[in-house]
């Protein structure tokens, strides 16, 4: 018999669960959680292995245990929580409108955005990182990609963090039809079908694909509403969590902060050591439909797995000395952004508004602190964060 246990809903929401993801891949490689029905794996290799393996593991019965148990049918044009052949189509056309020359396109506005918000901040004692930046920057992000106005995007945010939140410790509410939220894009999308403009959403409706039928086509009205929706969603809140978990290690570690001061060059190592180091995406889940051997057991059809990314990017097997911050390190592949064919999209964009806020914060606050008894882990089953985060500066 063993004490260790691991609940998902609790161990999301701790302040430190990493004693506790040390004692997994230590005691438990292949834990069993009878309570909740699923099994998890928290090696870096393991979760490696089992990501890349789209056919033992899949994901069209849905990407988090809540979705996955619930057993509904998802609606096309999910993405996420879909498998070849319709992935393999909807991701490519999702990469020739979503690209690299679109995402750098952004990185002045981006900039004078962040200028806009901290700029009022400076010779003030304290503020807070999330709420008078961190929670605005992707929103306002998603607003130039598919050309949101500015006045609506407050809003838009609101309703996509309350169907995200839940009781600290329980489960989220995924319903029996699922939209994902997709309500609050309609009257976008519906006005973009007339009025064509230079964004994503306009690109998303008007080219042309061979879909997983040989059918060449457009999206229809529902496919781009529930593809904006994804996209939107995926970026909003782990991008918010990044720069909650910038503000608050970089506190922890003021020489390393120093040292980014003087020379930025180490802004893209650190924000990828930030992302292993505190990753905002804790756990991906998968649908396990024929018998699977992992570390000598046999996992039954109809199972679930989660891959505890946030446990495989501390693992000591893969890295040395793991539990350490550190900004030089040499870190190669880590698992913050998935792995396989379900690699997110728009990692570009995420380490790109991470790279930015970083820069930004320190050419006005070069030293700072933060009041860890005041700050709020935000009560989600999916993405670990901040929600408050108050700064002191000298």
């Amino acid at each position: 018999m063993t004490d260790l246990s691991y609940d998902p809903y609790t161990a999301i929401n701790l302040a430190d669960p990493y004693p506790l993801y040390q004692r997994l891949r230590d005691e438990a490689p292949l834990y069993y959680n009878e309570q909740y029905d699923f099994y998890a794996v928290s090696r870096y290799e393991d979760c490696e292995k089992g990501l890349v393996d789209a056919k033992r593991y899949i994901s069209g019965k849905g990407g988090i245990l809540e979705l996955i148990k619930a057993d509904i049918e998802l609606p096309p044009g999910s993405l996420i929580f879909e498998d070849p052949p319709a992935h393999t189509v909807h991701r490519s056309l999702l990469a020739r409108v979503f690209t690299p020359r679109r995402v750098s396109a952004l990185e002045p506005k981006i900039r004078e955005f962040s200028a806009t918000c901290l700029d009022p901040l400076v010779g003030k004692d304290e503020f807070d990182l999330i709420a008078d930046f961190g929670a605005q920057m992707p929103t306002r992000v998603i607003g130039m990609l598919f050309g949101i106005p500015e006045s609506d995007q407050a809003d838009l945010k609101e309703r996509s963090d309350a169907r995200l939140r839940t009781t600290a410790g329980q489960a989220m509410d995924v319903g029996d039809n699922p939209t994902f939220g997709a309500e609050a894009f309609e009257d976008y999308i519906d006005w973009r079908i007339d009025h064509p403009s230079d964004d994503l959403m306009t690109e998303l409706l008007h080219t042309e694909f061979t879909d997983e039928h040989g059918v060449t086509r457009t999206l229809t009205r529902d496919e781009a509403l529930l593809y904006t929706t994804v996209v939107a969603g995926a970026g909003n809140e782990t991008t918010t969590r990044l720069i909650g978990w910038t503000g608050k290690v970089l506190a922890e570690h003021p020489d390393q902060r120093r040292e980014i001061v003087a020379d930025r060059s180490l802004i893209n190592n650190a924000i990828e050591e930030l992302l292993r180091y505190e990753s905002p995406g804790v756990q991906i889940g998968r649908y396990v439909p024929e018998a699977t051997e992992v570390h000598g057991e046999t996992l039954p059809p109809g199972a679930c797995m989660l891959f505890i990314v946030s446990a495989a990017n501390r693992d000591e097997r893969r890295w040395p000395d793991a539990a350490r911050f550190d900004i030089h390190r040499e870190i190669g592949p880590h698992l913050a952004f998935g792995y396989g064919i379900h690699f997110c999209l728009g990692a570009a964009l995420a380490r790109l508004q991470g790279r930015i806020a970083l820069d930004e914060l320190l050419n006005r606050f070069p030293e700072w602190d933060v009041d860890l008894d005041r700050a709020q882990i935000a009560p989600t089953s999916t993405v670990r964060g901040y929600e408050t985060l108050p700064v002191l500066v000298p």
